[in-house]
């Protein structure tokens, strides 16, 4: 069996910080390892590895890999091991069928509750998000775009709302990752939240319901090349 290389961690991850659990640490560190694509689709996961490589036993790398299984980044195999799920289309459709419902009734609703800070904290991520644009940084720039999302959930005081369309996008974030190479895609997603902004600052719900409805739109639309380019990547 090839050895199993090490994963890259962000730049944040210099090590464990034993103030919080270590296998929540795990998770997300190997997260956003499978985001990025350090790890890649169909890759074996060696749990002796990852338990190496953050200096622990393996059994908060188990906890961590069960945590990933659950929400769909990995699958284990008896007898054979633990890999990185390849993309379903058939989820991602999904997953999109199920947050556009969601997503355009959110707007809607904060266009007829419009507050100063709905405002405020939306301009301010898309500000952030610029500024991740400009540095490349398609990492941070996802992290904000997921920010963004769940920012206007949570304004409408619906704790499941956010839940939902957090525990709905696991299917979609890899193949996000992949689709911000693509030229102009920074800029596109960049002026369809200030457009997702402007149109609930109006406070005319259709306005908003619009301007979400073209930004998820488009954004599946891009997705929809990824195939095309990685067929091994997907079921």
């Amino acid at each position: 069996m090839a050895k199993q290389p090490p994963i890259t961690l962000r730049s944040d991850a210099k090590g464990l910080s034993f103030d919080r659990p270590t296998a929540i640490q795990i998770f997300g560190f190997v997260r956003d390892a499978i985001i990025s694509m350090d790890l890649k689709p169909g890759q074996m996961i060696s749990e002796t590895s990852l338990a190496n490589q953050f200096g622990v036993s393996r059994t908060p790398v188990r906890e961590a890999l069960i945590q990933l299984a659950n929400i769909g980044f990995v699958e284990v195999l008896p007898q054979r091991g633990t890999y990185v799920t390849r993309f379903s289309m058939d989820k991602i459709l999904e997953s999109r069928f199920i947050r556009e419902a969601i997503e355009v009734s959110v707007v809607s609703y904060l266009a007829e509750n419009v507050t100063d800070d709905i405002i405020a904290e939306g301009e301010q991520i898309i500000l952030e998000q610029k500024a991740a644009a400009d540095d490349h940084d398609a990492m941070a720039f996802q992290r904000l775009d997921d920010k963004f999302h769940q920012t206007l959930a949570n304004h409408t005081k619906y704790a499941r709302v956010a839940q939902v369309i957090e525990a709905e996008k696991a299917h979609m974030d890899r193949v996000r990752c992949l689709s911000l190479e693509y030229q102009d895609q920074f800029k596109r997603v960049l002026s369809q939240h200030t457009a997702i902004i402007k149109a609930i600052k109006s406070g005319v719900p259709e306005k908003a319901s619009k301007a979400m409805s073209v930004h998820l739109k488009d954004v599946y639309n891009v997705l929809k090349v990824i195939p095309q380019e990685h067929p091994e990547y997907f079921v």
